[in-house]
């Protein structure tokens, strides 16, 4: 594979050409993978649970699919793990999952120790994770004498989604008892692994190239920090050095561990970029796309990014679960098949940014002409859709970035429908709260990262604005001098299509309103909220 400095040294016009000729995979190594793959899983169906009965259950396999670069499409010459997620029989749950899959990776392991020359392979180095609760099985298997070993790495998992559609969206209730499992993070994302390869499956095949391209410089970035940690902690400048392979071992052992965003993580970064910069275009200049990655990555504290694919806001539970994941500290990059999995968190960004700026000094970001390669126009956080209603008057959509302040918005609405008076919007929580957005805010602070209706009400000094809750729990906001009578409201009630007014019952902090006396006699104030009910 292309060495790291190979890429900074390689003009940006050339960068499609530099994905070409070193990371595409070759003919060759596609066949020894596809071979690689199709040996383990013939072992895992026919030999490692020959036994009808195991943990007092039957266990069969009821498939076996490609994981990882593999499944996503996106794999670089011989630079990919090869990864097989198992579905058991045995897992009936999430919980069963968690209980049951150390049991399953020792049987997996043992057997495969005996079974080893079946596979025709020179297999080696199987090993789990050094923890209570292994997640996977990995080995390496030298398929031909003069190619370089591949590492597999077996996943046993619930079968989560059954026989879903490629096309089709998983069932809430897979998602409510995710997150109803409270398992750590990411716990279960191989039961999942179908999803994140639906995910990119049908991308474009220009974008899995810039796909591989920043998960190469990824690679080079890692590798060079696991050598020489200490070089990238440099304040000012990201300068790689890379040590012999005898000396490797040694400077690892001084220097402390570092732990870099995932790739997957990357991707999704990738792949956001893509769609907001280019609104999913087919064809775009890869230098484009990988210089907006580079700046994304130098701004990793205002990303957050999340995707409606195959989980959304209309279940309550995962609406309320992802609500406060994406009000977490940044950045935040949710898996589109697994909300429980924020692929950004607890990680060293600040080393990768800093890496960032070094490579947009590089000849990889510049054009024939000396000049730096410009950016696609894209935020951290993608714009959401706001629909405005205001009484009377037709709805208005605008789209608004959740970072930007509530005030920007109002600056818009003012300038747009020529409105003089003093603007007030609020904005109905689904668990049934009429809430007042306050100009120094964000959309953010109140968890609106998706669709929302905001209403609109202008007051003109002495007004104010009251909400008035009904029955039903839904609130309708009106302006009112504080001095109209009771019966002044009740009327208004009655004009915008509320009960008439002589079945109303209004009351206030648990007292009865009636009709001949003022707001102001009641100590009504600006936001106070009425309740309303059918006489």
């Amino acid at each position: 594979m292309a060495s790291y400095s190979d890429l900074y040294q390689t003009p940006a016009k050339r960068l499609d050409a530099f994905v070409a000729h070193n990371l595409l995979p070759d003919v060759e190594w596609k066949k020894e993978i596809k071979d690689v793959f199709r040996r383990v899983e013939n072992f895992l169906r026919e030999q490692c649970f020959h036994t009808p009965i195991f943990l007092d259950r039957e266990v069969r396999v009821k498939k076996v699919v490609k994981g990882g670069s593999f499944g996503k499409g996106t794999v670089l010459n011989h630079g990919s793990d090869v990864d097989l997620v198992i579905f058991l029989s045995c897992f009936s749950s999430f919980q069963e999952q968690s209980k049951l899959r150390g049991h399953i990776i020792t049987h997996v392991k043992e057997r495969l120790t005996r079974c080893r020359k079946s596979l025709a392979f020179d297999v080696q180095g199987i090993t789990t994770a050094w923890t209570s609760r292994p997640r996977s099985l990995s080995f390496y298997i030298q398929a031909r004498r003069r190619s370089k070993p591949i590492k597999v790495n077996v996943l046993p998992a619930f079968d989560a989604m059954g026989n879903l559609a490629p096309k089709e969206k998983p069932s809430p209730q897979v998602y409510e008892n995710l997150i109803n499992s409270q398992s750590k993070p990411g716990e279960f994302s191989s039961s999942l692994s179908e999803l994140q390869s639906n995910f990119f499956k049908h991308l474009p095949a220009k974008l899995k190239n810039l796909l591989r391209l920043v998960k190469h410089w990824y690679i080079k970035i890692s590798t060079s920090i696991r050598i020489h940690p200490h070089t990238v902690l440099d304040k000012h400048v990201f300068r790689p050095q890379f040590a012999s392979l005898q000396n490797m071992e040694k400077v690892k052992a001084k220097c402390p561990k570092i732990f870099l965003p995932p790739k997957y993580a990357l991707e999704l970064l990738t792949v956001y970029a893509w769609e907001m910069g280019t609104q999913k275009a087919e064809y775009f200049r890869t230098e484009e796309g990988f210089v907006t990655v580079m700046k994304l990555l130098q701004d990793y504290e205002n990303i957050c990014i999340y995707w409606t694919t195959n989980y959304n806001f209309e279940n309550a539970i995962i609406r309320d679960f992802v609500k406060n994941k994406l009000k977490k500290n940044r950045p935040i990059i949710l898996d589109p098949a697994d909300p429980t999995n924020n692929v950004g968190e607890g990680r060293r960004w600040d080393v990768l940014a800093q890496a960032a700026a070094y490579c947009l000094k590089q000849d990889c970001c510049y054009d024939e002409n000396d000049e730096e390669i410009q950016s696609w126009d894209v935020q951290g956080t993608r714009n959401v859709k706001v629909v405005l209603r205001q009484s009377g008057w037709k709805n208005w959509t605008l789209w608004v970035n959740p970072d930007d302040l509530i005030r920007r918005m109002k600056q818009k609405i003012r300038q747009e429908l020529e409105l003089t008076g003093q603007l007030r919007l609020t904005f109905q929580d689904p668990n049934g709260e009429r809430q007042l957005l306050r100009g120094r805010d964000t959309l953010a602070q109140y968890g609106i990262f998706y669709r929302i209706v905001v209403y609109l009400l202008e007051t003109f000094w002495p007004e104010i604005q009251i909400f008035v809750k009904g029955p039903n729990n839904h609130i309708k906001v009106y302006a009112v001098d504080p001095d109209d009578y009771i019966h002044d409201l009740k009327e208004k009630i009655e004009e915008a299509g509320g009960f008439p007014v002589k079945s109303q019952l209004l009351e206030f902090q648990g007292q009865r309103l009636h009709s001949y006396k003022t707001l102001r006699n009641y100590g009504i104030q600006d936001s106070d909220t009425i309740i309303m009910s059918n006489c």
